[in-house]
């Protein structure tokens, strides 16, 4: 009888422990992250792995998600396309993850996307902004950066302002590049501007010299520009040498305004950027006391300002798929899945929810972010003058 009571209260004080327990001894909840750590676009990866960062310690300091602390698996894709499948398939095979972020670049995360949909797990898309991301009927997918014909929808209101007249392009020899040139041109097409010489430049190049000679023989008034900050610095300063007089328009969201400032100085002036945060005016974004917090907890941690417009897209990426978690009520990828169609947030660039675009039956989720421009003005990020408030 007395080993009984012992075995029931050994039964008893094990049930009341289980339950007692803190969130942080409970098992994380993993989630996958694939971002250019390293290659030539590994500025903006790690930009983004910070902001991811920044997410992940938010949640956990209000308790995890269902009392459960989230961790992030975080995989370097180095900017290859290749790299990239791979480590979503590490991510899904060996780590288990219920759903991942990634891939930074449209080619990366085009890439990925069989993956997921030959294992069934999630992918968050927080920077990507090729057409067929969406469009090709991978029913894992759900984006919350803009498309390029959304981001060119978004600049239409301002085109006239902006003087556009004849315009040119140079973009990275890529998915996202070309998908840019595309969206753009017809836009500016539907307009009435004329469109000239589309060039491309490989995504490592460092001499865009030549391209830069066949657009100035065109004449035209405007320069579409579409690459990461590294490349759109040599490019403004190898135009600034050739004495290219024009308007240069950057798309992408990934030019990084700041950064410009102080590696291009004199060759960025005047120069036209689509943001899809505004770090320098956080009262202006859609929720402008999470925008300020932002900036403040960035700075707190010593990155640099200029990772800011792209930093926000990590935090905006792990606070999405966390809220489907917790909808989900379990870190199980098919019921993540579904549950991220039910997800409706405030994040750093405004409200997150997702909408059904693609073929029918197979549909991935297309959230419709917010969307800037902002321009270099005598060393300085600033408001257009037809937009600033007078």
């Amino acid at each position: 009888m007395v080993r009984w009571s012992i075995v029931l209260v050994a039964l008893v004080l094990a049930a009341l422990v289980a339950v007692t327990l803190p969130a942080q001894s409970q098992a994380p909840i993993k989630i996958g992250v694939i971002e250019p750590l390293s290659g030539p676009v590994a500025a903006s990866g790690n930009y983004v792995r910070m902001g991811a960062e920044i997410a992940r310690d938010w949640i956990n300091a209000k308790g995890g998600v269902s009392g459960r602390k989230v961790d992030l698996l975080i995989e370097d894709n180095k900017s290859d396309p290749k790299e990239a499948a791979s480590a979503a398939e590490k991510l899904i095979v060996r780590d288990k993850v219920p759903a991942i972020m990634g891939a930074w670049g449209s080619s990366m995360t085009l890439a990925a996307m069989p993956k997921l949909e030959e294992y069934g797990v999630p992918m968050v898309v927080e920077t990507s902004s090729a057409a067929s991301i969406t469009k090709r009927g991978n029913p894992w997918i759900f984006r919350i950066s803009p498309p390029s014909e959304m981001e060119a929808l978004g600049l239409e209101r301002y085109v006239d302002k902006l003087g556009v007249k004849n315009v040119d392009f140079l973009a990275v020899n890529t998915d996202w590049g070309r998908g840019s040139i595309s969206a753009f041109g017809d836009m500016l097409k539907k307009k009435g501007a004329t469109v000239g010489v589309a060039e491309f430049m490989d995504q490592a190049a460092t001499d865009m010299n030549a391209q830069i000679t066949k657009i100035k023989a065109t004449g035209g008034d405007t320069l579409f520009l579409t690459t990461a900050v590294e490349q759109i610095t040599l490019v403004m300063k190898q135009a600034q040498e050739q004495r290219l007089t024009r308007k240069i328009v950057t798309t992408g969201g990934s030019s990084s305004p700041t950064q410009l400032i102080k590696q291009a100085g004199a060759a960025a002036e005047g120069s036209y950027h689509i943001v899809f945060f505004m770090p320098w005016f956080p009262e202006a974004m859609p929720d402008g006391k999470l925008a300020k917090a932002f900036v403040d907890e960035w700075a707190k941690r010593g990155h640099p300002f200029e990772g800011l417009t792209e930093g926000f897209r990590g935090h905006d990426g792990i606070a999405t798929i966390a809220e489907a978690i917790r909808i989900a009520g379990k870190d199980e990828p098919k019921a993540v899945r579904d549950a991220l169609w039910k997800v409706s947030l405030m994040g750093v660039n405004g409200p997150i929810k997702f909408e059904k675009d693609g073929p029918a039956g197979k549909e991935s989720g297309q959230s419709q972010p917010s969307i800037f421009v902002v321009q270099i003005r005598e060393g300085k990020v600033a408001l257009p003058d037809f937009l600033a408030k007078k």
